[in-house]
Formats: C-alpha cells, sequence, structure tokens
C-alpha cells in the first residue's frame, strides 16, 4: 500500500514550492517531479514483506535500515521516516542538474527559488528538459554542465526515500549518501551551498569512517582509504586548474587570448586526468568525468562540494570528534552574516575559503 496524502497537502505543497516563483513553468515542473516520487514511495519494512522483490533488493534494503540506524544511534542524525521509505521511479537518475558559468569566469550563474534560497544549479525531473536549458544558456555563450543527480534532500519537509537510482550501490556508497543527505536536515542556509555542501561532505566522510570501522574487514577499510587518496590526488589537480583559469581571467588579455589559454589549461587537465586513470582500478570513474567534456561550469561543480572540507574538519576537530558538538559549532557559523561566517571559517582552518555562493549573480553547485 503507497502512501496517500490528503488534497490540502497537495495544495500546501504547491503553495510552498510555487510562492515567490518567477518561472511558473519551471517550477510546475518542480512540484510535478516530486510528487510523482512520493506517489512511488513505501515503507521499507512493507516492501521487505513482498515476495515480488529479488534477493539482492532484499539485502540492500535491510542494509539501507541498519546504516539508517547507525545513522541516529552513532552519529546524531535526524530520527525521522526519510530513508526509511523506498520508491522506484523507473530510471536511473531522479533529477537532472543544469550548471552555467561564463566564458572567463569561475563564478556560477545563480538562480533562486522559495524555501530552498538561491543555488547555482537547475534541477529537472526529465532529461530532455535539463539538456535544452543547456543547450539554451551555451547559446547565450554560458560553459554549462548538465549531469544525472541519484538523489537530493527536501531539507526535512518531507521524508526522502531511498530510490532505486542507488539502492544497487556499495554499501560505503549507500551509507556516504545518507549520511550526505541526513546531514543536510541538520544545518543548511539558504543561499551559501558551498558551506550546506561542505559540511554534508564533512558528515558523509566522518560517518562512513565510523561506519567501515565497525562493520567493514580490514581490507574493505584499507579500500576505503586508498580511494581517498585517489580522490585528494583528484581533487588537487582540479583545484590547480580552478587557480591557473582564475589567474588567466584576470589578466588584461583579449577575449581571443583567454580563449586560447582557456583551451591550452584544460588540455593540459585531460592528459593529467588520463595518466591518473592508468592508475585507477575504476578507470571509468575518470571516463566519466572527461565524457562530459572540461570546462568552468565542469571545475565550479566539484569546487562547490569539496573546497571548503578541511575548514570543516578543523570545526570537528576542535570539538574533539564530538559531533553534537560540531553539529551545534555549524549551527552558531550558520546564523552568522555570510562575510562573518567566512572569516570564522577560515580561522578555523587557516586556509583560503572560496564564497563561491555568496558572489552575485554566481554561486557553485554539484
Amino acid at each position: 500500500m503507497r502512501i496517500s496524502f490528503p488534497y490540502t497537502f497537495w495544495l500546501l505543497l504547491v503553495a510552498l514550492l510555487l510562492g515567490g516563483c518567477s518561472d511558473l513553468s519551471y517550477c510546475v515542473q518542480c512540484v510535478r517531479g516530486q510528487l510523482e516520487v512520493m506517489a512511488q514511495t513505501r515503507p521499507i519494512e512493507e516492501v521487505l514483506q513482498d515476495s515480488r522483490i529479488s534477493e539482492a533488493e532484499r539485502r540492500q534494503l535491510t542494509k539501507v535500515l541498519a546504516i539508517r540506524t547507525f545513522a541516529v544511534e552513532r552519529l546524531g542524525l535526524p530520527d525521522n521516516d526519510s530513508y526509511r521509505l523506498y520508491a522506484d521511479i523507473g530510471r536511473p537518475f531522479v533529477v537532472w542538474n543544469v550548471v552555467a558559468t561564463p566564458e572567463f569566469s569561475l563564478a556560477p550563474k545563480q538562480w533562486c527559488y522559495p524555501v530552498v534560497g538561491c543555488v547555482a544549479y537547475r534541477g529537472y525531473f526529465n532529461a530532455d528538459e535539463a539538456r535544452a536549458m543547456g543547450a539554451e544558456l551555451a547559446a547565450q555563450g554560458f560553459d554549462v554542465d548538465v549531469y544525472g543527480v541519484k538523489a537530493y534532500s527536501t531539507l526535512s519537509w518531507f521524508d526522502d526515500p531511498v530510490l532505486n537510482t542507488f539502492i544497487d550501490g556499495a554499501d560505503s556508497q549507500l551509507a556516504s549518501l545518507i549520511f550526505h543527505e541526513l546531514a543536510h536536515q541538520v544545518v543548511y542556509v539558504k543561499d551559501d551551498c558551498s558551506f550546506n555542501e561542505a559540511f554534508a561532505k564533512t558528515v558523509e566522510r566522518e560517518g562512513l569512517r565510523r561506519w567501515l570501522e565497525a562493520n567493514s574487514t580490514q581490507a574493505e577499510w584499507q579500500g576505503y582509504l586508498d580511494r581517498e587518496a585517489r580522490s585528494e590526488e583528484f581533487l588537487a589537480l582540479l583545484a590547480w586548474t580552478r587557480d591557473q583559469l582564475a589567474g588567466l581571467y584576470a589578466q588584461p588579455l583579449s577575449d581571443a587570448e583567454k580563449r586560447a589559454a582557456k583551451r591550452d589549461i584544460l588540455a593540459r587537465l585531460g592528459d593529467e586526468l588520463r595518466s591518473q586513470r592508468a592508475r585507477w582500478p575504476n578507470p571509468a570513474a575518470i571516463d566519466g568525468w572527461l565524457g562530459r567534456g572540461l570546462n568552468n561550469a565542469r571545475l565550479t561543480s566539484t569546487a562547490t562540494y569539496y573546497d571548503r572540507v578541511p575548514a570543516f574538519e578543523a570545526v570537528l576537530d576542535a570539538q574533539r570528534g564530538d559531533l553534537p558538538a560540531f553539529y551545534e559549532e555549524v549551527a552558531r557559523l550558520a546564523a552568522l552574516p555570510a562575510a562573518e561566517r567566512t572569516a570564522r571559517l577560515k580561522a578555523y582552518g587557516q586556509i583560503e575559503v572560496a564564497a563561491v555562493c555568496n558572489d552575485q549573480p554566481g554561486d557553485a553547485q554539484r
């Protein structure tokens, strides 16, 4: 039996998502898409009683419930029905995001919405609509990145379900995603996606470390450490490339000169990534990254998730690894004005913290 909602609930949802929306057709597709997902939702306990599910699905859903319990009991994450529900939406991604930056800037175009505030992406429940928007922006001269997303958070407005889009992932991937999305329910700052995503990424990493320590073999733990080391190498290369491009764009050069130099920098990045690919046990991961093309939008998307993580890790260290205390300190930071919040994070980490999501008219995204 699927979960049903009264008519007044749908009216509330529409009012919530459409109130103040300047692009009615876009917001209508957001409402329609969310309702379609929710219409497929059932409690996992109910799904497990269904004799038609495969043993693989049964194992994965049982694992999800264990991860969910761990998230509450060991990580202090919200104890609600999010990720205790399941929905098979019949497609590989739940939404497709569009990110756009000017040709000679790493500051992405910003879109503002009711409830969530301003973010640097445009999400679509239909891939063709996302690609059409990407093509429209590209025609206007923007660098564009269009990519599928396996999960998103409604920020505790609704109980987010586990989806078929990510249920078949490895245990560590399931745990990472659930910890990350639940973290968005703990602290969320309107108009500061870099803060939000780096906080959630920090909770994800720390949560996964504790999950693996409690539930994995030494070989699995070492595999995780090896993947983290490769990830750091990959991210360092992207950060270096962003620095090179930022320096280039600040120079008093003609557009033609900047375009040629940009092409050379991105070509070098491609060469370096192909070199890294030979050392990766799963080269398809880099193939997929390269396959979408290298441009400002592609690089900016990654920056949103990772650039502030070292600062948040420093905050966690200052709390001696006490996650509830960490959440309280992050909530205090979140309540500060944007400039002061950035300064405090910088002081914690003693690093340069790029406030990419507070820039007007840009920010950054996944």
